[in-house]
């Protein structure tokens, strides 16, 4: 197939797109080929691995874990390529759409903190599930051509979307650290394998979902009714049947854990809330890393909005799936790379690199896109900065997991939340052009720099508690 489409794009070198076999193939298409190849490799090369004799019990907590993780994240990946398309297809402006996509983001930043002190007071195994439930009813939603019904479904996708990126990740530390009493050279192996089975399963939801867009048409299920089906409505149906699937397992699979060994007897909400303050307050590693967390992540949930029209051309028509997987891929081989560099690079310099890069990446995109212009070159800074993310998320999953205390973890993972989607929401509330959001990110990315240096250049040898620091310690990931 892919010898097939360079052929025709030869044959047709006045055109931008060729057909084959009903397809229209452009150079989104054309990359599929040679990028998957270099994943694999990639990811061959930097498969986890560990050296420790593997404790009784790890295996079947892996097989356990994994498993729900990557049905549950699949549900996820399923919605990405779509969101903004949908709404697009409904009629929505520009405008409209980012007033949906703060109400998601705006979920997050005022139930964050509050959702972290239940998860760590009531349990993450709760938590996991709340999650898919609260997801179905998001995707169900997208059915309806009607704003309301739309806002309340991106308010507890919102919601969906906090629990996801910390309960799973808390439950898993939790059960590897204090219930099963695993060393932490065996919680870096699974971060990896986590991140790569996360990579994984978003480039094969990118092409699941274009295959299900494509397949049936996009119609109202009567005339003039505001319930649609088919066409961008099938990826998140898909969605759906994970999250029930994901559901049901955790349900009968996973056991309860908590922020405190003492559960349901642990101190008040608030109090827990009070006690991640204090140790924010009292540690600048935790605040930076804070910093950092925001700024990063805050430009990456900017460029989640603004990829789609960036690639808008009547020219090239965008496959969003297919866009979607190949940002995956190239996630898959930042992941990759963080792996396979770890032993020659300590953490703290692999986040420095890549927020230089990132900020490369974001300023080129900044200076290019918009109005179908520019569209390969474009696209190539958007691969960069996927790139970045593909390091920079099992290199700060390790970070967290070491600075953050476990008795706040689940709280202080959310309150992490707050600055970045506050972040988002200001963002899109300003509705600035294009050109001068990718310019925010990448001065958001150099705070981030910033703020990593600062954390690396204030941690000595050792902490207050005499124990290595682990910003200096050279730790594969």
């Amino acid at each position: 197939m892919l010898g097939a489409a360079v052929k025709g794009a030869a044959a047709s070198s006045s055109s931008d797109t060729a057909a084959f076999f009903g397809v229209d193939m452009t150079f989104y298409h054309m990359s599929i080929g040679p990028l998957l190849v270099l994943t694999a490799i990639l990811a061959w090369m930097a498969r986890p691995s560990t050296s420790e004799e593997i404790p009784p019990g790890f295996k079947s907590y892996q097989r356990i874990y994994l498993s729900v993780w990557a049905i549950c994240v699949a549900a996820d990946w399923l919605q990405g390529p779509y969101v903004y398309a949908l709404y697009a297809a409904y009629g929505f402006d520009g405008h409209e759409i980012a007033q949906l996509f703060v109400a998601g983001f705006g979920a997050s930043l005022v139930f964050g903190c509050l959702v972290g002190t239940l998860m760590d007071k009531y349990g993450r195994k709760r938590c996991c599930v709340a999650y898919c439930l609260l997801y179905i009813i998001s995707c169900i939603t997208k059915h309806w051509k009607h704003y309301g019904v739309l806002m309340f479904g991106r308010v507890t996708g919102g919601i969906a979307t906090s629990l996801l990126f910390s309960c799973f990740e808390c439950w898993m530390v939790s059960e590897h650290l204090s219930r099963n009493k695993f060393s932490g050279g065996l919680l870096s192996y699974m971060f990896g394998l986590m991140y790569n089975i996360m990579y994984a399963v978003a480039i094969c939801s990118g092409l699941l979902a274009q295959t299900a867009a494509d397949a049936w048409p996009f119609h109202p299920i009567s005339k003039d009714s505001l319930v649609y089906v088919g066409g961008y409505c099938c990826p998140f149906d898909m969605a759906i049947a994970c999250l029930i699937v994901g559901m049901i397992a955790i349900l009968f699979l996973w056991k309860e854990n908590y922020g405190s060994a003492q559960g349901e007897n642990a101190a008040g909400m608030m109090e827990n809330f009070g006690e991640a303050l204090r140790v924010l307050q009292a540690d600048k590693r935790v605040w930076l890393l804070c910093v950092v967390v925001a700024c990063f992540e805050g430009a990456m949930y900017s460029f989640v909005f603004n990829w789609t029209p960036a690639l808008q051309s009547k020219a090239v028509p965008p496959p969003y799936g297919v866009i979607f997987a190949l940002f995956m891929m190239a996630c898959m081989c930042g992941a990759s790379v963080a792996t396979i560099i770890g032993d020659a690079a300590k953490p703290p310099m692999r986040l420095l690199v890549t927020f230089v890069i990132g900020v490369v990446a974001f300023g080129t995109a900044a200076a290019v896109a918009g109005e179908g212009r520019h569209l390969m070159l474009t696209f190539a800074c958007f691969m960069i900065f996927e790139v970045c993310c593909g390091v920079y998320f099992p290199t700060v999953g390790v970070l967290k997991s070491e600075i953050v205390p476990e008795r706040v973890r689940g709280t202080m993972y959310n309150i992490y939340r707050v600055p970045l989607n506050a972040v988002v929401v200001c963002l899109l509330l300003t509705n600035l052009p294009m050109n001068k959001v990718f310019t925010f990110c990448a001065l958001l990315i150099a705070i981030a720099a910033a703020a990593m240096g600062a954390i690396f250049s204030g941690c000595g040898p050792k902490t207050n508690d005499g124990e290595e620091c682990p910003l200096v310690a050279n730790k594969q990931v």
